[in-house]
């Protein structure tokens, strides 16, 4: 939703860490042969019997315990994966991990994801040039920023609409000292096209923070058949910050810089049976935000990683977890699937790519895990999810949790827009009861997208419980005995053309 400088090396971290188990296995080796030695070699001590682990009937105690939950978001969160950054060796290796557990607990790849990968593509567009001039008058570079799918900008008018190059409209927009600058730009990019953009110097602070969120540059997702090119895409958005308040001819000169790269989902299945055909789909993003560099690109000093132990190694831990209770209980009339996305914190291209190779119909509910690892404002062990008022799916769970005693709670931050901030929106857009179940205090959280969000930060008892009652409040979907009512798609916000 997303330290000191001594270094030790790869080796000598693994050396210390292992020492206490190399201890602990010394020991039980040791034991285990005073037993040979006084007489007892040939007694059968059940460690690896068949028998014995067939004996032990599935529940939800032995199948999602503290222990493994702890082990698995300890991996996630370690300074080791570097905060799981997108386009890292890191992010790989956490895919690696989360793809041996899949096959670990029994599930089996997905069609679409061979050895569990779903691999896909995105490309990464940097604004490289831009130079504008309005009625003749040259605007200075620190007074321009630009937004842009496109390779190449070539604009200038015999008419205030039209492009000297093509066709195509440039729509000139005028934002006043009493304008709304967020409202103004979020309808251009709603809109895609190509935009010029005068903006009233009035507007310089919030200009600032536009102009170093459009030189970080855009990412875009490219679709299955690797054909959808930059320029044919989105649009251009240049602002010009300037007094000028009427345009009698402009000329716009800029250009991109495009880096193709990959990223992978992780995507496992475990195979339903009278409803195969139907899916519910448990979901966490896994990648975070890196390592903080400093404005040369060299790492921060200190402890600067942003492991993300919360954000969202505790949901992906979550639907490891829980896709190892279900194969282990064998309840499963309809499919489940399961996926780690990437690209999450970027744009959610994760998703997007995911939800290109499902039949949304298919899909009879999603449950997004995003950020679980605190105790929500309910208390220790609850949590809540994001539009609640939008299928019955709460509802439906609810129900199941009477017994316990427990409910899952609307969200306590409508305000935040969260129903949009997390992969769930990608299926909800599509008709799915798609809804993100978090417990944290978003309000409060201290940690969130901050280096100190770790392993140190998280109530994992908490967390246990949360995975737990999840899994309770689930099975009714995973035995097909309840289906929530579909989201209206033409009520869920569409993702902007542009940025």
């Amino acid at each position: 939703m997303t330290k000191r400088t001594i270094k030790i090396s790869t080796n000598e971290r693994k050396s210390k860490r292992l020492k206490p188990v190399v201890l602990a296995t010394s020991l039980t080796l040791m034991a285990l042969a005073s037993l040979s030695l006084t007489g007892c070699s040939n007694m059968d001590l059940g460690l690896d019997s068949e028998e014995t682990k067939q004996s032990v009937k599935p529940s939800i105690h032995n199948t999602i315990t503290l222990e493994q939950v702890t082990k698995d978001v300890t991996y996630l969160a370690s300074d080791e994966l570097k905060g799981r950054n997108n386009f890292t060796v890191e992010i790989r290796q956490a895919a690696d991990f989360i793809a041996r557990r899949f096959n670990e607990v029994g599930l089996v790849p997905a069609p679409s994801a061979p050895d569990f990968m779903q691999q896909y593509s995105v490309q990464r567009i940097t604004p490289d040039t831009l130079s504008v001039e309005i009625n003749g008058q040259t605007i200075t570079s620190d007074a321009l920023a630009m937004a842009t799918t496109k390779t190449a900008i070539n604009w200038a008018s015999h008419s205030q609409s039209q492009s000297q190059n093509n066709n195509q409209a440039i729509n000139t927009v005028i934002v006043g000292a009493d304008d709304n600058l967020r409202k103004s730009l979020r309808k251009l990019n709603n809109l895609g096209g190509q935009h010029l953009v005068l903006l009233h110097p009035s507007h310089e602070k919030s200009f600032k923070r536009y102009q170093s969120y459009f030189a970080r540059g855009l990412t875009k997702l490219v679709n299955q058949a690797g054909n959808e090119k930059v320029s044919n895409q989105g649009g251009v958005i240049v602002v010009a910050l300037t007094d000028i308040n009427e345009v009698t001819s402009f000329n716009v000169q800029g250009s991109a810089k495009v880096i193709d790269t990959h990223l992978s989902n992780v995507v496992g299945i475990l195979p339903g049976k009278s409803k195969a055909n139907e899916i519910v789909l448990y979901s966490a993003h896994y990648d975070h935000l890196g390592v903080k560099g400093n404005d040369d690109g060299e790492a921060a000093q200190g402890n600067q990683i942003f492991n993300g132990a919360d954000d969202d190694a505790s949901g992906v831990s979550a639907i490891i977890n829980l896709a190892n209770h279900f194969a282990k209980m064998g309840n499963n009339e309809r499919t489940l699937m399961f996926a780690a996305f990437s690209a999450e914190e970027i744009g959610g291209f994760g998703s997007r790519h995911f939800s290109t190779h499902v039949d949304p119909k298919q899909i009879t509910a999603m449950i997004n895990i995003e950020m679980i690892g605190k105790p929500a404002v309910f208390g220790e062990g609850t949590v809540w999810m994001t539009g609640m008022d939008r299928s019955t799916l709460g509802e439906q769970l609810n129900h199941a949790l009477v017994p316990l005693n427990l409910k899952v709670y609307a969200d306590p931050y409508p305000k935040q827009n969260l129903f949009y901030r997390s992969d769930n929106a990608t299926l909800a857009r599509l008709g799915v009861p798609a809804h993100s179940f978090s417990s944290t205090q978003l309000d409060k959280d201290q940690h969130y997208h901050q280096v100190s969000d770790d392993i140190n930060s998280l109530n994992l008892p908490s967390m246990l419980k949360v995975i737990k009652m999840l899994a309770t409040a689930t099975t009714p979907l995973v035995d097909g005995s309840i289906t929530p009512s579909r989201i209206d798609p033409n009520k869920v916000k569409r993702n902007g053309l542009i940025y």
